[in-house]
């Protein structure tokens, strides 16, 4: 059960900002108010290790999804902190709410997760490294945001088969639509009318009109310049 308090200041986050008027995005999922998460978006600690592994269970698939929605609130995260100087107003609007709702699922995950988390009881932040992308002008933001989003879509398309647990996998697919919804806005605004472009929609064979599906071992190597930590995803794989 989640407490009363907790909904509440979800609702009122949601409500101050949202989403859906700079995106045109339908209702945002229902599993972003199962958990409560502060104004602060400091990043998550980890583990004081140079490899990151993960069970062969749910708790294994749960933490990688945790791990990529911990890197994205940091991506917005640092966009938000310095704003490129040709963002505008409606961009910087966006992005708030980008990086709030990635704040959202992290800590929905984290509460999830509870003392399963990867992290938890550990207290040295996760320091990811950005220094890939260019973050000083819209055009480099964007590109940036794109990558990021069309990675954890294809992320969370791979996820879905390595879950047991149905409940979790309902979650999880809510996350995921909203995610996609991101990954569609940023695309659009990188590239106009490159939000369903085939580079992310097979064109053909049995998944023509779906979205493209990443392993845990193929995330791993498109996300490994932006983590301080090697990840381990043999166990995943097995799933």
């Amino acid at each position: 059960m989640i407490n009363s308090e907790a909904t509440s200041f979800l609702g009122r986050t949601l409500r101050r900002r949202s989403f859906l008027r700079v995106a045109g995005a339908t209702a945002a999922s229902s599993a972003l108010v199962l958990a409560g998460c502060g104004e602060d978006p400091a990043p998550a600690p980890t583990p004081d290790t140079t490899t990151l592994g993960f069970k062969q269970d749910d708790t294994g698939v749960l933490n990688f999804a945790y791990l990529l929605e911990q890197l994205e609130a940091a991506f917005y995260q640092k966009v938000v902190e310095a704003f490129p100087a040709d963002f505008t107003a409606a961009d910087k609007a966006a992005f708030l709410d980008l990086r709030d709702h990635e704040v959202i699922h992290r800590e929905f995950l984290k509460f999830a997760l509870s003392t399963n988390a990867y992290d938890a009881g550990l207290t040295t932040p996760l320091a990811f490294n950005f220094t890939a992308f260019t973050l000083t002008t819209r055009a480099g933001v964007y590109a940036a945001a794109r990558t990021l989003e069309d990675v954890g879509v294809g992320a969370y398309n791979g996820l879905a088969r390595r879950i047991a647990n149905p409940q979790y996998l309902q979650l999880l697919a809510k996350l995921a639509s909203v995610e996609a919804r991101h990954a569609a806005f940023v695309r659009d605004q990188a590239e106009p009318n490159s939000f369903a472009a085939s580079d992310v929609i097979a064109d053909s064979g049995s998944l023509a009109g779906l979205d493209t599906v990443k392993t845990p071992a193929e995330v791993a190597t498109l996300i490994a310049s932006l983590l301080p930590v090697v990840l381990i995803t043999d166990g995943l794989m097995l799933l």
